[in-house]
């Protein structure tokens, strides 16, 4: 019997006009085609395009572009010859200003849709000066087909590889490696080292110009050892090499251990006078540049022996830069890894009698005895959790120590207003909302908020955003479509 077909009329291969009304974070546009939403990679907010339907849902549809019929002054040409298939970037096809524009918006509409905060002041985002060339770590997938390895990135919701041989968002350094690890895959003093590879894993140091590599295999791999040397010759800048094997999962970008097999287990990397030094497998953000922002953002609420309490503070980016500016800071961590980089990062900046690191889980660690002495005598609660973001009861831990400001980055718009919202039910009124563009050409965005206690007058205060050249360029985004957001919020994750 022939399936019925769906009392919207549509079925797949339905072709029709639609125009586009918003954009989702993963670079889908937002329309309408017989009263049911459909979401299209490829269109912007106020174009219509003649859109084939290929997948119907119960509550929404999916299609692709048959032809544009009107496209947006928005609309700027991607300037990577893999862009739409590659998942890397998703809005290389929406000018700087109004990706800028669009961030605010997708700040602003998550903290009204999900936070219930309707009223918010939510700053211009602070934009990068030049929006490419930025990522200061590259993690390429490893394929061997026909005897020749390839790298490259995932393709968009997909395991398909999209086989690169440059970069335009990664340093220029990186994308200089990925011609050294071709050389190195080819040549026959180093290409065994390739053998059984998965990943392969560069991080640079934007400042400093070292870079390091991680190769990632199945199990630990003796030629990686033997041939590191070669491949370090080939490969710009690098000075260590490791094997990262055991991984946990059969996509995933690192193993469960690492042998340091060659060189350095760190490169350095120097922002705003602090310098750190990274292995490959810490966590530590992707954008310098924006990274030196954030902290000279940060700098007036940092006064002489003020407590800070940097909760996830993971290598000990931001604790060691507040330590470097007077603040006597705690930094709980449950990544032994990165709490050894930590303290060794703190004595290399020679601020170890100022900052004092916790190896535990954020949320016990609060609970104990030195966590809520901790909680009890801070001045400011800095967080920057993972993109799941914080939880109930390391919230609590805070509202119950009455800490009076509390200082929250967050790369995940959705997440940090529900953790907003449960601090707003236990007494902290916003403050600043800024937005921070540290990831330019993707649908993600840096967000700090400040809080205080509710009623009682900030004692820490922020300054007003740092000018950047695109100021004058960004204008309001022309659209929220909230009908398509509040029904289909798991989509619009994606």
């Amino acid at each position: 019997m022939q399936a019925s077909r769906p009392a919207s009329g549509l079925a797949p291969g339905t072709v029709a006009s639609v125009r586009f009304t918003d954009l989702l974070a993963n670079g889908q546009a937002v329309g309408r085609m017989n009263g049911v939403v459909v979401f299209v990679a490829g269109p912007l907010p106020g174009e219509r395009a003649s859109v084939r339907i290929t997948q119907v849902k119960p509550k929404y549809a999916v299609g692709e572009v048959v032809a544009y019929e009107f496209e947006s002054e928005m609309r700027a040409k991607p300037f990577c010859g893999v862009f739409g298939v590659c998942g890397g970037c998703q809005v290389q096809h929406l000018a700087y200003p109004a990706q800028l524009a669009w961030k605010e918006q997708i700040v602003r509409s998550a903290l009204r849709r999900i936070g219930g905060f309707e009223n918010v002041d939510v700053r211009r985002p602070v934009g990068m000066t030049y929006p490419r060339n930025y990522r200061n770590k590259m993690a390429l997938v490893v394929d061997q087909t026909a005897g020749e390895t390839s790298f490259g990135f995932y393709q968009a919701r997909s395991h398909a590889l999209v086989r690169i041989d440059s970069c335009p968002v990664v340093l220029p350094q990186l994308d200089a490696a990925i011609a050294g690890l071709y050389d190195a895959s080819r040549a026959p003093d180093s290409r065994d080292a390739f053998s059984g590879a998965k990943h392969a894993i560069v991080r640079a140091g934007a400042a400093s110009g070292q870079a390091v590599l991680s190769i990632t295999t199945d199990r630990q791999s003796p030629e990686i050892r033997t041939k590191a040397p070669a491949i370090a010759r080939r490969v710009r800048g690098v000075v260590g090499i490791s094997n990262s094997f055991e991984p946990r999962t059969a996509n995933a970008v690192l193993g469960r251990k690492m042998s340091y097999v060659w060189g350095q287990r760190e490169m350095e990397e120097t922002i705003e006078g602090v310098r750190y030094r990274v292995s490959p497998a810490s966590f530590f953000q992707v954008n310098s540049e924006m990274v030196g922002r954030i902290f000279r953002f940060l700098a007036p609420g940092l006064a002489p022996d003020r407590t800070v309490v940097d909760l996830y503070c993971g290598a000990g980016t931001f604790a060691i830069f507040f330590a470097s500016r007077g603040a006597r800071v705690v930094g709980i961590e449950e990544n032994p890894a990165a709490v050894r980089e930590a303290r060794e990062n703190a004595a290399l900046n020679k601020v170890e009698d100022r900052v004092r690191f916790v190896e535990g889980r954020v949320e016990g660690a609060v609970a104990n005895k030195d966590g809520k002495q901790a909680l009890d005598e801070a001045a400011i609660v800095f967080l920057d959790p993972p993109r799941k973001g914080s939880d109930e009861p390391t919230l609590d831990a805070i509202a119950t120590a009455g800490v009076p400001n509390l200082w929250y980055l967050s790369c995940n718009p959705a997440t940090l207003a529900r953790d907003l919202a449960y601090l707003a039910k236990r007494g902290y009124a916003l403050g600043v909302v800024q937005p921070f563009d540290m990831f330019p050409q993707t649908g993600h965005v840096e967000t700090l908020v400040t809080l205080h206690k509710a009623g009682v007058e900030p004692e820490v205060t922020l300054p007003e955003r740092e000018a950047t050249p695109w100021d004058d360029r960004i204008t309001a985004w022309p659209s929220d479509d909230k009908y398509a957001k509040s029904e289909y919020p798991d989509f619009v994750e994606q």
